[in-house]
């Protein structure tokens, strides 16, 4: 309920200051009179692809930076190091502090530092620049000292990324990164690039993960330092999206990202704990395949949607072609994974196509009436969480793979897999 009426508070907020956050947009002094200082490694001489920023200060109980950092370098590859910087703020002004985190980030990662892929820098936002009651360290409650402090330092630190790279990761100061993230962002990266998003999620957790536009940065910084300390950050994150048109989020599966085992912290309380979901095996739901592929002789297209071994193969998918899952009934679906490909390295895997949901089912012809676009395929698959606007009680229908390029060639639809919620789980929800 706390939750609802921040949501609720966050969009009134919203509403009240959106013209004078898009003024603020055009000309923020603010952000244009802080100050930075490099405390190891120096500017990569070329625009990079993506920024992985990470603001850390100091902790009660002891930081987890270095064991972030390790976990980082440790699941990239050189080529993959290659397109990205990694940004550390160390936003604790402690001089003591900064000197021993500086210290300690050079012993263990100058190579990275003089290969100009780290950089390590501190910055200051003067107390009498900082909007509305943000510099007001009175604060009635430990969450609202840490939200204060955390939307100044995330601002500093977007600020000083926006020239870096095209693209911004966001990543906490405690987490473990699975190997070749790098390359799962990278291609999902190529694969929406000409399409319409504002944050693309590779993580369940409340930062870490979110990868934004640079050229959204400046935006994104002025909207944190809007609103009153007392506002969630996680909170604003989700309206800055709602506020440029994307409704619901787009995160994929699996995660990139886990909190360390060894981490723990007070303020956690005041962030929500969203633990990754277990999903299981997939449950297809019993629903009828149509498709204007011509298929290979003994193949039906029902061979994409069962779950063993089988394939639909076909020849020559030309633009516009589809093959859409129609289900008996319709289904609260909470996550569709699509397989193209004869085997993992891809070989006849679709080139470009994209994965719609239907709505309102026909009776004739068997199929939906309304499609809303998913997501594209990255590398011939897609595995993506669904989520569904605030309030809706809709329930998909149609699950649709699209071609988009025809391509001379054989296409494999290895396997549609489909996760439903379930039914306890559903009457909770609407409880």
């Amino acid at each position: 309920i706390l939750q609802q009426l921040d949501q609720e508070q966050i969009s009134s907020e919203s509403e009240n200051h959106l013209e004078t956050f898009k003024e603020m947009q055009r000309s923020s002094p603010v952000l244009q009179l802080t100050s930075y200082k490099v405390l190891a490694g120096a500017l990569p001489q070329e625009k990079k692809l993506l920024t992985v920023g990470i603001s850390s200060a100091q902790r009660p109980h002891g930081s987890t930076l270095l064991h972030t950092l390790q976990s980082l370098f440790q699941a990239s590859s050189e080529s993959e190091l290659d397109c990205i910087v990694v940004l550390v703020h160390l936003s604790d002004p402690e001089p003591a502090w900064l000197s021993q985190m500086v210290a300690n980030i050079s012993g263990l990662f100058q190579p990275h530092l003089e290969a100009q892929k780290l950089l390590v820098i501190h910055g200051h936002l003067s107390g009498s620049l900082v909007p509305g009651d943000l510099g007001n360290t009175n604060d009635s409650s430990p969450c609202e000292a840490v939200y204060s402090r955390q939307k100044v330092d995330y601002a500093l630190l977007m600020n000083f990324a926006a020239s870096l790279s095209e693209y911004f990761l966001m990543v906490e100061d405690h987490v473990d990164c699975t190997p070749k993230f790098v390359s799962t962002i990278y291609w999902a990266l190529a694969a929406w690039k000409e399409r319409p998003w504002v944050t693309l999620e590779f993580s369940s957790l409340s930062f870490s993960g979110k990868v934004f536009h640079s050229s959204d940065l400046s935006r994104l910084t002025t909207f944190l330092l809007l609103f009153p300390k007392g506002t969630p950050t996680h909170l604003l994150l989700s309206e800055f999206r709602l506020l440029l048109a994307q409704h619901v989020p787009i995160r994929f599966s699996p995660s990139v990202f886990y909190p360390t085992g060894n981490y723990s912290a007070p303020e956690n309380t005041c962030f929500p704990v969203e633990k990754e979901v277990v999903f299981g095996d997939p449950d297809n739901p019993v629903a009828n395949v149509l498709t204007d592929m011509r298929p290979v002789p003994d193949v039906i297209p029902q061979y994409a949607y069962f779950l063993n071994t089988e394939s639909y193969i076909t020849l020559d998918a030309l633009r516009g072609n589809y093959l859409v899952v129609v289900l008996e009934r319709p289904q609260r679906v909470v996550r569709i994974e699509v397989l193209t490909g004869a085997d993992k390295q891809g070989q006849y895997r679709l080139q470009q196509g994209q994965v719609e949901l239907g709505y309102d089912p026909l009776a004739h012809p068997e199929s939906c009436a309304r499609y809303t676009v998913l997501g594209p395929l990255v590398q011939g698959n897609l595995d993506q969480r669904v989520f569904y606007e605030e309030g809706t009680v809709e329930q998909l229908s149609c699950i649709r793979l699209l071609v988009l390029a025809s391509q001379g060639s054989w296409l494999v639809i290895r396997q549609i897999r489909v996760w439903t919620q379930p039914k306890e789980e559903e009457r909770w929800r609407h409880a």
